[in-house]
């Protein structure tokens, strides 16, 4: 009978807990939302009438992809930089500025797998599974980025598209969008309360300290968010990938969307399938489909902080996380849609794994190389030419 009614207690305790920790997690996406208004609201302050030069200085399209690769590489989250991105542009960065850095933070994040795959580097084939399914990832995504990229430069397919979709999710046209806006209403009155409590000091440094407060924000609740999905969900997600990534690339794929919204992390669940690919359990082409539906999960969270925009930029901020979604769809058509594409991420994969194996150095080499040495030296170059 006591045991019956301690297991009964322990049982309500655990639901309990679980729902406490379901009621913080509303809380962190609503901290989500106000960090990408504080970041629209600071931005538009320290830019003001100065927001035209502010811009100039990232026309260059390599100066926005270095931005991107660099700044997700460092900080190891494209969910993170993406919402950033959204909450720039709420503040009046044009989305044609912004494409670049969303294109680059796609290619950025694929580090933090890269790195995992080290962990295999005492074992010799290992290792080369390891790092295989790890670089699969970064050279797809620059493999769409070298089609995507240029194409979007001189025709804006992705800027066309993303502002007709938004423009018929809105329905901007026949509805006043600012009636139905509850996710103002519920924000803005803790958003006032933060830039009011800078508005003392000088107007660029209170926009400067706005911004540094909404980063600081998303930093707080995407990590949060992150670990507490994980804690709640991590036993679905792993039965989940495991009964249903062997099925098929489009499973694979289903199967990495729906992790990486979960752990709201591309670089969690890209990581998670790089040790088991290296022990065997998966193949390089099963860990290919997972991947490319990874990339699709971690638009979400852009989506979601693009909900916290209200008044005339709620569109813009739409539109740019809709661009994110859709360079990883048409990429995914066009990259692994077409067999001759397709065949090449693998190739290079399987190539850059037996040179890292043969010598060890190469795969550091390659990590500082992809990620830091070569934007830098793009981005060096194409300012010394006046690019």
């Amino acid at each position: 009978m006591s045991s019956g009614a301690s297991n009964s207690n322990d049982h309500s305790q655990s639901n309990f807990a679980k729902f406490v920790q379901w009621i913080f997690l509303a809380a962190l996406v609503y901290l989500l939302l106000i960090a990408v208004s504080t970041i629209g609201a600071g931005f538009a302050r320290a830019a003001g009438d100065r927001a035209k030069s502010l811009f100039d200085f990232a026309k260059n399209p390599f100066a926005g992809l270095v931005i991107g690769i660099v700044a997700t590489g460092l900080i190891q989250s494209s969910s993170t930089v993406s919402s950033i991105i959204v909450g720039l542009v709420a503040g009046g960065l044009p989305v044609y500025i912004a494409i670049p850095m969303i294109v680059g933070s796609n290619i950025g994040t694929s580090i933090t797998n890269t790195i995992v795959s080290l962990g295999h580097i005492g074992v010799g084939e290992e290792f080369r599974r390891a790092f295989a399914a790890a670089t699969i990832h970064d050279l797809f995504n620059l493999l769409a980025a070298a089609i995507l990229l240029p194409l979007e430069i001189l025709f804006h397919p992705l800027q066309r598209s993303a502002d007709y979709i938004s423009h018929l999710l809105l329905d901007t046209g026949n509805i006043d969008v600012a009636a139905f806006d509850f996710m103002r209403a519920i924000t803005k009155p803790t958003v006032l309360l933060i830039t009011g409590a800078t508005s003392s000091l000088p107007q660029v440094i209170s926009g400067i300290v706005l911004v540094a407060i909404g980063i600081a924000m998303i930093f707080l609740s995407i990590t949060f968010i992150g670990k507490l999905l994980r804690t709640l969900m991590v036993g679905k997600a792993k039965s989940l990938l495991q009964s249903s990534v062997a099925r098929g690339p489009i499973a694979g794929m289903i199967v990495g969307t729906i992790i990486t919204v979960i752990v709201q992390s591309s670089s969690t669940t890209t990581s998670l399938i790089v040790p088991l690919a290296g022990t065997g359990v998966f193949s390089l082409r099963q860990v290919y489909a997972f991947t490319l539906g990874a990339n699709i999960g971690t638009c979400f969270t852009a989506l979601l902080a693009a909900m916290a925009v209200s008044g005339d930029d709620a569109i813009l901020a739409l539109q740019i996380a809709i661009v994110h979604l859709l360079f990883n769809i048409f990429g995914i058509l066009i990259v692994y849609g077409i067999p001759f594409l397709r065949a090449i991420p693998i190739w290079g994969a399987q190539r850059l794994a037996d040179a890292a194996v043969k010598r060890k150095l190469y795969a550091v080499a390659y990590i500082l190389g992809l990620f830091f040495i070569i934007p830098v030296a793009i981005l060096t170059i194409s300012k010394f030419m006046g690019y």
